[in-house]
């Protein structure tokens, strides 16, 4: 049960967030016996049928009232729950009366499916619904629930199209129950934040919410507790605290939470203040780069593309020391030296164009490569950015200096009620208990799933995978299915579309260059005969419609072109077709020339595919080989969530001593 007091505006700003402290070794040792309980028992699915028949029954006795006998009924339960919190008996009427306005309003009143989904994260669990399970109606239960409470709800999703999609889409249920409902997206101004923030229930993407809570640590200068700001309050200093955005970190309720929690938790957020004008620093990053193109690879560095780092020869340290020797006072120091030239090596070899970025009107725009969108107004910090921009020859941007940082798994751990959904947990459970304390809940489907997994394949070469993808496409193409591709880059699939119009297979392409058409080309996508390719924008929460004779011809056939980093983002893909019991299929292409293979991998299919074993054995022996490959990066980019979250709770240590801004 989730308690909360009558949620005055004091109240909520004196306890705007969590405080995280440092646990000593005994209390270490209980909660992790305590955690042994209590995880089993959360993630426990009867815990929450047991709701099911009694919000029945409540929803049975609200369907023949009148709209205005319905209102009458919302102002009083709104009001109860204000007083007292939300025990059993007020969640089972919050939950009866959405579903019963969602009926109303959407026409769709909530499945069983998605009454437990929105009962396991209103108690503080992540929700595991297989995609296609409508979670966007589902988020609306424990989000208007603890808004009627007068508790501030973040919706947080992974970009601004589902933000702007999902609030749009659900709003008539938020007016309905007297909600205010906001929006945050890339480019609103900060008075534009506060008004929106100061809304009952605002759906953010993670990254807009992290920045903005980023400024407001700024703006405090680490004065982020209670008295703190009670202190400012009787100094009479109001005008600092009306500058703040958010109102605290109170309910959130996070979509793709895997993608969003766990993904892309490697990279700490940082904000940058104004430009540096430093005309010695940008010489000396031309000079790294100059040094760095003249390094030849193994005689002086090695790259380890699939852990994405290089490492230096000893003959590669010596040679950078003798060639920085003397070029003046920003290259003393073996460190700094060994520093700057291996981030223009990084930048030379590690991040490649239409891939980690584009380059739009001769300046550097990042590609987020969880979501293959730009990140508009985004940039590399450590010199990096400086680097690529001379590796593209583009005009050089003035460094930054580093105001605040902070990663995302200790961010989402201030929230003093955490919940989220995804279609992919299974794979992340126990990462998930360990860094935020959110068991996962699996909710069954409202239907069977009716998908076929149609075949794996894995080709000697990019050539002949391409040739495999292209003749897959023109034969289902014929059969009047549409069809989409997923791709890793925006280079590969401007490569595929190339190849598919050289066939005269009509077909549309959605990538980064197409962010602005998104919306138009997801439409289109569930034509009879469409054929869409798209990175990783078509991947999570993308619903793409079926037309009516879809069905009869198979339903979408969803092709994959190459291993992602995680499976889970592979099962996203596979997730776009065969949505709420109708038909489809999906099928993996594979070739050896895919990033994700080391070589040792790949020196071992090459030998399986020239054993003499039948077909179908080849092909399940190289595919386990591709997924073990995948497993090994999975476990990499645990072990670097895992030292991020540890040095970030060390600097914040730190700062707590000496009282600096984090």
């Amino acid at each position: 049960m989730y308690k909360r007091p009558l949620c005055l505006p004091d109240s909520v700003i004196e306890r705007p967030q969590k405080h995280l402290h440092k646990v000593s070794g005994l209390e270490s040792w209980s909660r992790k016996i305590a955690s042994l309980c209590s995880r089993p028992i959360r993630s426990s699915l009867s815990l929450y049928r047991r709701f099911l028949n009694p919000i029945r029954k409540e929803g049975e006795a609200l369907y023949p009232l009148s709209d205005s006998e319905l209102y009458q009924y919302r102002q009083q339960l709104q009001l109860a729950l204000r007083k007292g919190g939300v025990s059993d008996s007020l969640l089972v009427k919050s939950f009866a009366l959405i579903r019963e306005v969602s009926g109303r309003t959407l026409g769709m009143r909530h499945f069983d499916s998605q009454l437990l989904g929105g009962l396991a994260m209103f108690h503080g669990n992540i929700a595991e619904m297989q995609t296609g399970e409508g979670k966007t109606l589902t988020a609306t239960l424990s989000a208007a629930t603890a808004a009627m409470a007068g508790i501030p709800v973040h919706v947080v999703t992974v970009n601004d199209y589902l933000t702007a999609r999902d609030a749009e889409e659900m709003a008539p249920v938020y007016e309905a129950l007297g909600l205010s409902l906001g929006v945050i997206v890339h480019g609103l101004s900060p008075q534009e934040r506060r008004d929106i923030y100061a809304k009952d229930v605002v759906y953010c993407t993670n990254k807009e919410l992290v920045f903005d809570y980023l400024k407001d640590s700024i703006l405090l200068a680490g004065k982020d507790h209670q008295l703190h700001r009670h202190s400012e309050r009787l100094k009479g200093n109001q005008e600092m605290l009306d500058q703040l955005m958010l109102r605290g970190l109170h309910f959130a309720i996070v979509d793709e939470a895997d993608s969003v929690l766990l993904d892309e938790a490697r990279t700490p957020l940082i904000i940058s203040g104004p430009e540096i004008d430093q005309e010695d620093q940008l010489l000396v990053y031309q000079q790294a780069m100059s040094i760095a193109r003249s390094l030849e690879q193994i005689t002086h560095y090695k790259v380890i593309a699939r852990e994405h780092r290089l490492e230096y020869t000893d003959e590669g340290e010596q040679e950078v020391l003798e060639r920085t020797d003397g070029l003046g006072p920003f290259w003393v120091g073996r460190v700094r030296c060994l520093e700057l030239v291996h981030q223009a090596l990084t930048a030379l070899h590690l991040f490649d164009r239409d891939k980690h970025y584009l380059v739009d009107d001769g300046k550097i725009m990042i590609v987020d490569e969880h979501t293959g969108r730009v990140m508009s107004d985004r940039t590399w910090e450590r010199g990096l950015h400086q680097l690529i921009e001379i590796k593209e020859d583009c005009e050089l941007s003035k460094p930054r200096e580093t105001l605040a940082k902070i990663s995302f798994q200790n961010f989402f751990r201030f929230y003093h009620h955490l919940g989220g959904m995804t279609g992919t947990a299974k794979e992340v459970v126990q990462e998930l208990w360990s860094v935020y304390a959110l068991p996962v809940v699996f909710i069954p489907t409202n239907k069977p799933s009716a998908r076929k997994r149609l075949g794996r394949w894995v080709l000697k070469s990019e050539d002949e995978k391409w040739k495999k993808v292209v003749q897959r496409i023109t034969q289902l193409h014929g059969e009047g299915r549409p069809i989409l591709v997923g791709t890793h880059s925006v280079a590969a699939s401007e490569l595929l579309s190339e190849k598919l119009s050289s066939a005269d297979i009509p077909h549309q392409l959605l990538n980064a260059k197409q962010d602005e058409q998104e919306a138009e080309i997801v439409s289109q996508a569930g034509v009879s005969g469409a054929v869409t390719i798209a990175t990783n924008m078509a991947g999570r929460g993308t619903d793409i419609k079926l037309q009516d004779d879809v069905e009869a011809a198979g339903g979408l056939h969803v092709i994959l072109t190459e291993l992602h980093e995680a499976s889970r983002i592979d099962r996203q893909l596979e997730g776009r077709s065969a949505r709420q019991g109708d038909k489809g299929s999906f099928e993996v292409i594979l070739s050896l020339d895919d990033t994700i293979l080391t070589q040792t991998y790949v020196n071992w299919m090459r030998l399986i595919l020239r054993l003499p074993l039948p077909s179908f054995v080849i092909r399940a022996l190289t595919f386990t080989l591709m997924r073990r490959a995948q497993k090994q990066l999975e476990a990499e980019h645990a072990r670097i969530r895992a030292e991020l979250l540890k040095a970030d709770q060390r600097q914040r240590e730190i700062l707590s001593f000496t009282s600096s801004k984090i």
